[in-house]
């Protein structure tokens, strides 16, 4: 360390360049540089040697809690390929470390990295409650479902101790406001209580995202996220209690769970799932060299090969923003992807669907209090 001291190098974690050394417990592998800086620091490949951290010893590195206190907290999506309309973020960065993560890019806007800093520098929005119940409140609010984790878990880790979905879910069920959660965490069922009485007036929906039935790969890909198993128990107890559960295979990454699309299909709605979705995977901006980076360093046997076809959904490229195409890519392996949906589909969960959030009881609810005055 010294050595690159005197150079002027501060580097916020250093790897062999043989990939010997992972950061155990993260998703990421490296801190990439911020696009909205200026001047940023890069180690050459040539030095990168002299500087060896045990992964161990890098994967008891502490998580940061940052305060915030936005001016509001329910954002419209405007995204054509998204099926929300607004959606509401209780924290930003994400300690599950899901290395793929489309979240990660917008770290960057609150001046940190999409590598290490999206998984260790959590900022949590305090006011988050409040906000929202003002946001209820309003007379210019017309119902419409708000989405939990449209961009960063609401149930990682640290909502076990701060317990602020929790607060937001109970003030959905006060204003009797419909709300839809994403989420890969089991602490989830934690909340059954309140899940059930939203779930009675049709006013909640659950979107589990379970991408893969091989625990190995989901310690990989997803190092701090909730076992296989703990999802499927998830899935199975919020459907005991009629709560609706649709399963998010999000995303297929081909060569690593694109083979999994029938058995993991067959699983979920083995345990109530009323639907299933999914996205093809797509590295835009940073994601693209820290999935690249971490592939190299975790599997460095069939790296190449998941690139390849990954750039193969995507017109020759890892990148695609293009609405409409994004989400789900192009070509033989995206077709084949789709085709398996739909035999898995029609095969296991024929006549499952997922009921319209309710909207009426919010506005019955405001023009019943409105007339008071």
């Amino acid at each position: 360390m010294e050595f690159f001291l005197k150079l002027g190098i501060i580097p916020y974690f250093c790897f062999m360049s043989n990939g010997e050394n992972i950061v155990k417990g993260r998703g990421a592998q490296l801190n990439v540089a911020n696009r909205f800086d200026s001047q940023h620091h890069e180690m050459r490949d040539d030095l990168l040697n002299y500087c060896a951290m045990e992964g161990d010893e890098a994967s008891n590195s502490k998580t940061v809690l940052i305060d915030t206190f936005p001016k509001s907290i329910v954002n419209k999506v405007t995204s054509p390929d998204l099926r929300m309309g607004f959606s509401l973020n209780p924290y930003q960065g994400c300690e599950h470390g899901c290395v793929y993560c489309y979240a990660r890019n917008s770290h960057e806007y609150w001046g940190y990295s999409a590598g290490l800093d999206f998984e260790q520098k959590i900022l949590v929005k305090r006011n988050s409650v409040d906000l929202l119940e003002k946001k209820l409140q309003s007379k210019r609010w017309e119902a419409a479902p708000i989405v939990l984790s449209g961009n960063t878990d609401c149930y990682q880790p640290i909502e076990k101790k701060l317990e602020i979905t929790r607060q937001l879910l109970k003030t959905f069920l006060k204003y009797k406001h419909p709300v839809g959660i994403i989420t890969k965490n089991a602490l989830i069922q934690r909340d059954i209580d309140i899940l059930k009485d939203l779930a009675a007036d049709g006013l909640v929906h659950v979107h589990l995202s379970i991408t893969s039935l091989d625990e190995k790969m989901r310690s990989l890909l997803e190092p701090r996220t909730a076992s296989v198993k703990k999802r499927l128990e998830t899935l199975e107890k919020l459907s005991a209690e009629n709560i609706p559960v649709h399963v998010m295979m999000a995303p297929i990454i081909p060569a690593i769970n694109s083979h999994e699309i029938l058995p993991l299909v067959k699983a979920v709605a083995e345990r109530g799932a009323l639907g299933v979705g999914y996205t093809m995977v797509r590295l835009n901006g940073a994601i693209g060299g820290i999935f690249t980076d971490w592939i190299k360093k975790t599997m460095p046997d069939r790296a190449e090969k998941v690139l390849h076809q990954i750039a193969e959904c995507h017109g020759g490229s890892l990148n695609d923003s293009q609405y409409g195409r994004r989400m789900k890519g192009e070509g033989n392996i995206a077709e084949q992807v789709e085709q398996q949906f739909t035999i898995a589909r029609k095969k296991y969960l024929k006549d499952r669907t997922l009921m319209p959030l309710n909207c009426e009881l919010h506005r019955e609810s405001k023009d019943g209090q409105l007339k008071l005055f």
